[in-house]
């Protein structure tokens, strides 16, 4: 990605309303939201949903993936992905898990949610990245070679937080990591 396109936001290339076609009004920054001022049609931007998943093997290791595609290819980052349109967020962590690394979850717990931006398309995608930890209900591993180039099992307060893909999941951690006394147990 260029560095002309690095910040540009959908915000940006909202250039005729979607509805009437109508050329949109000159705004300083862009307008948020988008409102036509032929038809009356206005989109808001809200950010898109995504989900992560703090697996833990009940020793106190939590399972890494190595991302296999940008944005960050290489770095470290918990399994997760875009909530799918009618999921919940749990269905979504599951599902994800289920597609990146061939796992079913035992039980799932929220651990919070943090904002997140993601370099797509060309373009800046504002997301709310919400965060689960589960335990697993099978072992056996098959990894996306699309989404995931290697997994790995960490002590969490060992990571280096520069590793970790983005700034969401290193909230994500620590929280999980100071929700746990630091020891990385319950």
């Amino acid at each position: 990605m260029s560095e002309a396109t690095a910040d540009i936001r959908a915000k940006d290339l909202f250039h005729f309303c979607t509805r009437c076609g109508a050329a949109r009004a000159a705004t300083a920054g862009g307008a948020h939201p988008f409102r036509c001022a032929s038809c009356g049609f206005t989109y808001y931007f809200n950010p898109a949903c995504a989900v992560a998943v703090i697996i833990e093997d009940g020793n106190g290791r939590v399972l890494f993936i190595r991302r296999g595609r940008e944005p960050a290819r290489g770095k470290l980052a918990m399994v997760g992905g875009f909530a799918d349109p009618g999921e919940t967020g749990e269905e979504a962590a599951r599902r994800e898990v289920r597609e990146e690394v061939g796992l079913e979850l035992a039980g799932i717990e929220y651990v919070g949610a943090w904002p997140n931006v993601y370099h797509a398309g060309g373009f800046v995608v504002d997301v709310l990245d919400i965060f689960y930890h589960a335990r697993l209900a099978t072992t056996a591993m098959s990894l996306d070679p699309a989404e995931v180039s290697s997994a790995e099992w960490q002590d969490p307060r060992s990571v280096a937080p520069e590793e970790i893909a983005f700034p969401s999941m290193r909230a994500a951690l620590a929280e999980y990591v100071a929700r746990r006394g630091g020891a990385g147990e319950e």
